[in-house]
């Protein structure tokens, strides 16, 4: 059987940086709550409380090592270093953490076909501190979690509602396991599939597409009693003029001959397009992607409420 080869991506870019574990365990401090000094929950306990969460959930698949892509880094120094210049710091007197850390890890095992393109099971995480009152006691603790697919053949993420925890809140980590692994379990993968095949059927014809780019930058600027009345579209126009160029150029999901590009390719163009996204709106921004392509089906195949995007 021929092993295809993908051409490794980050799967979110934007203003972060590739870590590994070690480092994570290693080179980091802690933050805690100043007012009781209890610990926070590390980024590297996050990703191996998934790591056991998931073995559990999958535990005939291998797991792959996590990809690790950090922002905001925090740095301090140890109290012998105190008068000392920044270039005579050494290496053991400096310190830092990162404020945000984005994960994921996958589980190669289980995979289908969507449009030609290989998608994995893929599970991950955001952590992002600066959604902690650092200064006050230890309170629960805020994660975002997740279960989807990745396209290996661009690394874009592909998560639904079901599979997304946006605004999870936790004590520690015994109960991270539990509520990670509650997510995992009820997580339908074959309905999640289901769906991303259909979006193969339905087609913007070349017209449709520059009506939805056009109204789409529109919605920025709308008043906002108007736009409370249409369903959200959480990108701004970096993103959108991202996808108008991709239309054209993107070697996997550009416009056919005649123009026209299915749904599956728009899908892909939002998602593509959110690589450019802070770690914090990173997750946000891939739900919406998905269940905004799903609302332009339906207008194409009847009404609903996004039909002000095409019109």
């Amino acid at each position: 059987m021929e092993v295809i080869q993908y051409e490794h991506k980050p799967f979110i870019e934007a203003n972060t940086q590739a870590v590994n574990l070690y480092h994570l365990k290693n080179d980091c401090i802690i933050p805690v709550f100043s007012k009781d000094n209890e610990k926070t929950i590390a980024h590297q306990e996050f990703i191996d409380v998934v790591m056991n969460a998931a073995q559990k959930a999958f535990p005939m698949q291998d797991i792959t090592e996590p990809e690790i892509r950090v922002s905001h880094q925090i740095k301090g120094r140890t109290p012998d270093a105190i008068h000392l210049n920044v270039k005579d710091l050494l290496d053991h007197q400096k310190t830092i953490y990162y404020e945000r850390m984005a994960f994921i890890i996958r589980i190669p095992g289980i995979t289908d076909i969507v449009n030609g393109n290989e998608l994995s099971l893929t599970i991950g995480g955001v952590r992002s501190y600066n959604l902690e009152n650092l200064y006050n006691k230890k309170t629960l603790e805020r994660m975002k979690f997740f279960i989807g697919f990745q396209n290996q053949v661009c690394c874009n993420l592909c998560i639904s509602t079901d599979g997304f925890k946006e605004d999870m809140r936790v004590s520690g980590t015994q109960e991270l396991y539990s509520k990670t692994l509650e997510i995992m379990q009820n997580y339908n993968a074959e309905l999640h599939l289901m769906e991303m095949k259909e979006l193969t059927r339905d087609y913007l014809s070349e017209h449709q597409f520059a009506q939805l780019i056009g109204r789409s930058r529109l919605y920025q600027h709308l008043p906002k009693y108007e736009k409370q009345n249409i369903p959200l579209l959480n990108f701004n126009d970096s993103h959108i003029n991202s996808m108008a160029k991709d239309y054209y150029e993107d070697k996997n999901f550009c416009r056919a001959e005649d123009g026209r590009i299915n749904l599956w390719d728009v899908y892909n163009l939002f998602t593509q397009a959110n690589k450019s996204s802070y770690i914090d709106n990173f997750l946000n921004r891939n739900l919406n992607a998905y269940e905004f392509t799903k609302g332009i089906q339906k207008t194409l195949n009847g009404n609903s409420d996004y039909c002000w995007f095409l019109r």
